[in-house]
């Protein structure tokens, strides 16, 4: 891409969907996003473990994984209220589920509004941090935060 090219997409606006999690406000490129789904309105089938990866559910005839972030962000309770959404995301490698707290909205964002983490250079998923109308939003490259492994205790590596 030539830098002409890159200033011009700089000055335009990309849309993000905003969502709560653990009582924080997180950003996320909209067009990473299949549908939208209220958390009672898929067929699931879970394993209830308290493990992030809860299972799988079926939307639209497709199965796919679901990963409950309330749990990876920090302890939650089990149980979901109406506000409990799911994301659908279409990643670059896969079709999945993420259930937060709640969507809130839509909101348009360019390049220059959102500025680099402080000490935070390390965790590639955060893109950065953003002010809309006096709310912080935390802006992540989903596709690289949906990709990182847990590691086992005592799994051994290879030399």
């Amino acid at each position: 891409m030539s830098s002409s090219t890159t200033q011009a997409s700089a000055g335009t606006a990309q849309q993000y969907l905003v969502f709560r999690l653990g009582g924080l406000d997180y950003a996320l490129d909209f067009n990473k996003v299949q549908e939208l789904r209220p958390l009672q309105a898929l067929e699931r089938f879970s394993s209830d473990d308290g493990e992030i990866i809860s299972g799988v559910v079926v939307s639209r005839g497709v199965i796919m994984p679901i990963v409950d972030m309330r749990i990876a962000f920090g302890p939650r309770p089990p149980q979901h209220d109406p506000l409990t959404d799911v994301i659908i995301l279409k990643l670059s490698s896969c079709v999945m589920g993420m259930v937060v707290d709640g969507v809130t909205d839509i909101v348009p964002l360019k390049l220059e509004q959102i500025e680099p983490i402080a000490g935070a250079a390390a965790v590639d998923y955060l893109i950065g941090i953003s002010e809309v109308d006096g709310r912080r939003l935390i802006v992540v490259d989903i596709d690289k935060l949906m990709s990182i492994r847990k590691v086992q205790f005592g799994a051994r590596q290879a030399a």
